[in-house]
């Protein structure tokens, strides 16, 4: 590894809600630098969660957060000349990062409405233990479970 690691960057809470964890689904969202677009965009999946299910938003986002986030995850690594997936724990901010990534990744995949109301439906479908998000997580699961075998390779 050539120089130094870079530094962690302090996040800055989101306005409304003044959360971290809002305010980097905000960043995620975001494409081209429009943070305001993007902030409108999570205001009103937030607007209609609480619409359907007359609960706060904010719990809804964790508890889907909570569900989505993977706890073991698989790596390439070569060893001997065979490329082998070791399955490595998850830890906490790449949980985050990951569980965002997914929820964000199938809201997009849906078609015909707007983003927010695709979000907002992947968010309460991911509090709800279902939907694209949760798939993806019970499919990284299953490789880290098909793979156990090579997991004395990790270090």
């Amino acid at each position: 590894m050539r120089g130094k690691k870079a530094k962690k960057r302090d996040i800055i809470p989101d306005p409304k809600f003044s959360s971290v964890t809002v305010a980097k689904l905000i960043n995620h969202i975001m494409s081209r630098g429009k943070k305001s677009v993007a902030q409108k965009i999570i205001y009103q999946a937030f607007d209609i969660i609480s619409q359907k299910t007359s609960k706060n938003p904010l719990d809804i986002f964790d508890l889907a957060l909570k569900n989505v986030g993977p706890d073991v995850e698989v790596r390439t690594k070569r060893v001997g000349g065979a490329n082998y997936q070791i399955p490595f724990p998850v830890r906490g901010d790449r949980k985050l990062t990951l569980s965002l990534r997914w929820i964000i990744g199938a809201a997009k995949t849906k078609k015909g409405q707007p983003m927010a109301e695709k979000l907002a439906s992947e968010l309460m479908a991911a509090a709800n233990e279902e939907g694209a998000a949760i798939k993806k997580k019970e499919e990284v699961f299953k490789s880290a479970q098909a793979n156990k075998a090579f997991a004395h390779f990790a270090r």
